[in-house]
């Protein structure tokens, strides 16, 4: 078909479905959508909780235990090793299909009785405080994460060794506090690294070592703010800063971050694509408008994958050897023709509107279903008769579609609504990308809880530790510190206590959720808007950054129009592809 406009049914905004798309619509056998790409993101990331952890009450036994799932929320939790293992059979919650009544509706009724894993782990040693994570050892607090060891407060994580408080890492060992950063060993307090070695406060870099408090370099070694030294040199003067002081790193901070505001940006991250648009996209290839995606072709309006997978639209959360996937939401690990699932891995085929199954297929409205095939709604039918029904359900959704609380209508083919997550808005990755305050997400029909904070007794206050992690005793493990942004209580524990030590840092003075948050400042949001480049001939707009060498457009303003995800918010200086080219090779 050729290229068509719609109005969002959701925010009334019109969008555009073009011709790749309408084929992509017609190979997975699906109607066009009817939300535009960005409100279609937002349902999905509603049912995406990535680091908090609640205290919840296991179903069978009543005792207390840690879990993704809020205690306000309505499901039923098993503790992780019985969710797994045979001691529980999913198909007696089954339920005949009932004509009479939305699908959805039913659905929602089964999704809610059949109990859930409380959380979603696999293969971790010694790694209990940990969540949608796989191959952790001894680690803590780590989330949406893969073969983590010795780390601790990771969100998206992929083979660290050695990691502490990090968003965004892929391949790294000894890093602290940074953001974006791959193939990197000894990185602190910085933003986008990529292959680098032994650097400290330092944003945009490729292939460099020991640099600090540096900003666009490439291939560069000996660089102490942005100017070169001689390797002698280089290590007197960092001997002048004390490192293990915290009043030192703040101060460091401060100044390197000051810094990184003079210098222009590239207006999106984009490293060997072909044919490909989004932000922080490596290695793909006809990609559109993809966001933190690794090795990936043929996709669209997808985030958070990893490789390799081929043939997505509408995706959010994992990879790993997936093909057709659509509307669908941490659906991952050899996954095929997957349509409107959340929580269904690994090895699952042909499946729609499921939750929670494992290594099946021909599924269609089923939750907690493991080794199973040709199951609607958690009852078991012949090939023939699944097909036959199937075909009869998807007839009664589009003549009698499911209604939300705001009016939306959800025919075959929509992605669940944000009210069947058991999820709050604030409790989601949805409020992370896209914030809103209580009054505004309920006026959209999201739903908003009030945090249970559970208080501790502090026993110290974060201004009251230590400057130097010299003098710092092994009793601090003891100690209930209260945050120095929130107030919040927070830990220290061993593991943390002897990476600091062993780099010689300072212990952190905000709870680990705080520190979350200063990290992701610097993340840009997956939306996009258009923009001009801002280098106009012998420096940028606003004269911050003075141009180091001559760019095709010579003395007049560069005339390049793009697409970027940086925020009109952010003070950042963006530069087209050529402009920032010419500045950092």
């Amino acid at each position: 078909m050729n290229q068509e406009t719609k109005k969002c049914q959701n925010c009334q905004t019109d969008f555009v479905i073009d011709t790749n798309d309408f084929a992509f619509y017609e190979k997975m056998n699906v109607p066009p959508p009817t939300w535009c790409p960005e409100c279609r993101m937002i349902r999905r990331f509603t049912f995406r909780n990535d680091r908090f952890f609640y205290r919840r009450k296991e179903e069978l036994s009543g005792k207390e235990t840690f879990s993704n799932y809020p205690p306000a929320s309505p499901v039923k939790t098993y503790e992780h090793d019985y969710w797994w293992s045979d001691s529980w059979d999913p198909m007696e919650y089954g339920q005949e299909f009932d004509p009479s009544r939305p699908f959805l509706e039913q659905f929602r009724e089964l999704m809610y009785s059949v109990p859930w894993p409380a959380k979603n782990i696999m293969r971790v040693t010694n790694s209990d405080y940990c969540n949608n994570v796989g191959g952790a050892k001894n680690s803590y607090l780590c989330f949406d994460s893969d073969d983590l060891e010795s780390s601790a407060y990771i969100v998206r994580g992929n083979t660290v060794q050695d990691g502490f408080d990090l968003y965004e890492s892929r391949h790294s060992e000894l890093v602290y506090d940074s953001y974006m950063v791959d193939e990197v060993y000894r990185i602190f307090f910085s933003v986008n690294c990529e292959d680098c070695v032994d650097i400290w406060f330092s944003r945009d870099m490729v292939g460099c070592q020991n640099c600090f408090g540096c900003t666009n370099l490439r291939g560069k070694s000996y660089y102490i703010f942005n100017k070169p030294y001689s390797k002698e040199d280089y290590k007197k003067e960092l001997e002048q800063f004390n490192l293990g002081s915290y009043k030192t790193i703040m101060e460091l901070k401060t100044k390197t971050h000051e810094l990184w505001k003079k210098f222009p940006v590239r207006f999106t991250l984009a490293i060997n694509t072909v044919n490909s648009t989004g932000e922080h996209i490596e290695r793909t290839k006809n990609v559109k408008y993809g966001y933190s995606i690794h090795e990936a072709e043929n996709a669209a309006y997808s985030q958070f994958i990893d490789p390799p997978t081929t043939d997505v639209y509408d995706y959010t959360v994992w990879g790993q050897a997936v093909s057709r996937m659509y509307e669908a939401v941490t659906c991952g690990e050899e996954c095929y023709n997957v349509k409107f699932c959340w929580e269904c891995w690994p090895n699952c085929r042909d499946m729609e509107y499921s939750v929670y199954c494992r290594s099946s297929e021909n599924l269609f409205g089923c939750v907690g279903v493991q080794k199973k095939q040709y199951c609607i709604l958690n009852k078991q039918y012949s090939k023939e008769d699944f097909e036959e029904l199937r075909a009869k359900i998807i007839q009664q959704m589009n003549e009698m579609p499911y209604t939300d609380k705001m009016g939306r209508i959800y025919k075959y083919g929509e992605f669940f609504p944000s009210e069947f997550s058991p999820f709050a808005y604030n409790e989601s990755i949805a409020r992370d990308f896209f914030p809103l305050q209580k009054e505004e997400a309920e006026s959209k029909g999201f739903l908003w809880r009030e945090p249970d904070v559970r208080e501790y007794e502090t026993t110290i206050d974060a201004s009251a530790l230590p400057d130097d992690i010299k003098d710092v005793d092994d009793s601090i493990i003891k100690e209930v510190i209260k945050c120095g942004s929130c107030g919040r209580a927070y830990r220290i524990i061993q593991l943390e206590l002897q990476f600091y030590r062993r780099i010689g840092l300072p212990m952190p003075r905000f709870c680990h959720n705080c520190r979350f948050n200063e990290r992701f400042k610097f993340v840009n949001p997956p939306k996009w808007r258009p923009a001009k480049c801002q280098c106009a001939g012998a420096a940028d707009d606003r004269n911050l950054y003075a141009n180091t060498a001559g760019h095709f457009h010579e003395a007049v303003h560069c005339p390049n129009e793009f697409e970027t995800s940086y925020p009109t918010s952010r003070p950042d200086i963006i530069y087209c592809e050529q402009c920032y080219k010419a500045e950092v090779y």
